[in-house]
């Protein structure tokens, strides 16, 4: 069965992987996914991750990361999905929990942190939030 929505299977797999107190998850490889992967680890939401090639198709190995026991990301959500794509300039980007979360944007010079699309002057599709 085909997925529609692959990266929010992996923010889906990241929560689920933490509420269970798992050492790390596995998703299915691609270069978005390992992009956002990226900016949470730039952020230090996640230990790491790295690429895990045991079976056959490639995967995305992801270190879960906790503070005293409890998880280092409280909230993890979609928000462009396949069926309403959410577009934002530079100067709209949302504030989440007044700058103590991100925003996860996909720009035309990368995926980014809110924070980092601001000083680049640029916007595009907000992927996710987190805090």
């Amino acid at each position: 069965m085909a997925m529609t929505d692959p990266l929010g299977d992996m923010l889906t797999r990241i929560r689920n992987g933490q509420q269970a107190k798992k050492d790390s998850v596995l998703s299915p490889a691609s270069k978005l996914r390992a992009n956002v992967l990226e900016v949470l680890q730039r952020e230090g939401y996640i230990r790491g991750y790295s690429e895990d090639a045991t079976g056959k198709h490639k995967a995305l190995r992801i270190e879960l990361k906790y503070f005293e026991g409890e998880p280092a990301i409280k909230h993890l959500a979609r928000v462009s999905k396949p069926g309403r794509r959410i577009y934002s300039g530079s100067k709209e980007l949302p504030n989440v929990r007044n700058g103590l979360g991100i925003t996860i944007v996909s720009t035309p010079r990368g995926v980014l942190s809110d924070a980092e699309a601001r000083t680049q002057n640029v916007g595009g599709e907000v992927l996710a939030e987190v805090f």
